[in-house]
């Protein structure tokens, strides 16, 4: 299986120029493309061949005062660039017949856009030095910071700098399953807003809300940012600190899936979600939550996971009465308004809460052989949640996230 491994890159300043210049000659390169087939299209006529645009676009061009300057980077960048552009080409052809989801068409690049990226191939003779730096034609020796061994060598490097300015490595490899000692458990995964996860164990993890507790920063940063003048250096230094800002929520709210889903992971032989229409509810007054909590992403890492350490991942359909059947007995007891979190079984008499049941029949839908006893529970005094996260009066930050 292909997996990829990104790690963090810092160049100094003529690197970083350089970088610049091939980022910039890749998006000329592929705006050309897109332009030369855009008025073939217009026309009339047949697509240009990947072949045909790359004499015409990179060697015919080179030889060109108005393009000359594409021979300052590593030609392999600019083949990449068309290739990129076929992929997308493919991708929504694709969606249009139905073989992947629906995306829109290829469209131009631009400098400002939030993200750049080239890649390099085995062509371009990159490679890792005995010192640990990472070795681009054309733009030298950038120091890499090296969280972990790549477990096989890659044949290509794509470098990327995001929003924040900040640049990335990332390496696609090979790797070969790994299997972890087999265990007795499988669980269903409930996935929602007021607890992020809960297990059919019984286990519940509280929702982070890294966006929600990180509101206050935005909103002062965004205020910074509108009062500076366009086109000015101090707003191009408010923009980075709105994107680092944005940024951070982001790393944090990834590593946390990160954690969770290893641990769910490592100790349960069979892990059943539902398919929830994340579209769907991104489109409701929840929206803000809804992306908030990353779910897609969560669910994402859980199936990929599994496929590499030996696990079964399962998912059951969306329109699952989850909520309405009880765990106990299998009577469907019908909808219920989302403020009742613990309801009584009209048939057998057993008191539920309401994400433990739901998670029980996730783990059941599935197929997977699953005690219903954790659903059944007695009603307690438990201390109201409080609806924003950030700072108190009593100074101390709300501390949430994975259980010991």
């Amino acid at each position: 299986m292909q997996l990829r491994y990104s790690f963090r890159l810092y160049p100094n300043g003529p690197q970083r120029s350089a970088l610049a210049r091939a980022f910039g000659c890749a998006r000329v390169v592929y705006n050309d493309a897109l332009r030369a087939r855009e008025a073939a299209r217009a026309a009339g006529e047949a697509f240009p061949k990947t072949g045909d645009l790359s004499k015409l676009l990179i060697t015919k061009a080179k030889l060109t005062e108005e393009r000359a300057w594409l021979s300052e980077v590593s030609a392999v960048v600019l083949q990449q660039s068309l290739r990129d552009l076929d992929t997308a080409y493919r991708n929504f052809f694709d969606g249009l017949k139905g073989k992947r989801p629906r995306m829109g068409a290829p469209r131009f690049k631009s400098r400002k856009d939030n993200r750049q990226a080239v890649r390099f191939t085995a062509n371009a003779r990159w490679k890792i030095t005995a010192g640990g730096d990472l070795s681009l034609p054309k733009i030298g020796d950038v120091r890499v910071k090296w969280s972990r061994n790549l477990p096989s060598v890659p044949s290509t490097v794509t470098v990327i700098k995001d929003a924040a300015g900040r640049y990335f490595a990332s390496f696609v490899v090979e790797t070969d399953p790994e299997t972890l000692p087999d265990v007795a458990a499988a669980v269903g995964v409930d996935l929602g807003l007021r607890h992020f996860a809960v297990l059919s164990d019984g286990t519940k993890i509280d929702a982070p809300r890294f966006l929600r507790r990180a509101e206050k920063k935005f909103k002062r940063e965004q205020r910074r940012l509108s009062r500076k003048a366009k086109g000015s250096k101090n707003r191009d230094k408010a923009r980075i600190k709105v994107a680092r800002a944005h940024a951070q929520v982001a790393d944090a709210r990834r590593e946390f899936h990160h954690q969770l889903s290893t641990r769910i992971i490592r100790d349960n032989q069979a892990i059943a979600v539902e398919d929830l229409a994340v579209k769907g509810l991104a489109r409701t007054r929840l929206a803000k939550s809804v992306h908030d909590a990353g779910w897609s992403a969560f669910v994402t890492m859980l199936e990929y996971k599994a496929a590499k350490f030996g696990r079964s991942f399962l998912r059951i359909g969306r329109f699952e009465p989850t909520s309405q059947v009880c765990s106990q007995c299998g009577v469907k007891d019908g909808p219920k308004p989302l403020h009742i979190r613990v309801w009584e079984c009209g048939a057998c008499g057993a008191v539920l809460d309401r994400d433990i049941n739901a998670a029980v029949n996730v783990a059941k839908a599935a197929g997977l052989a699953v005690s219903a006893c954790g659903a059944q529970v007695r009603p307690v005094l438990v201390p109201a949640q409080r609806g924003e996260a950030g700072t108190h009066r009593d100074g101390q930050p709300t501390v949430v996230g994975i259980p010991g």
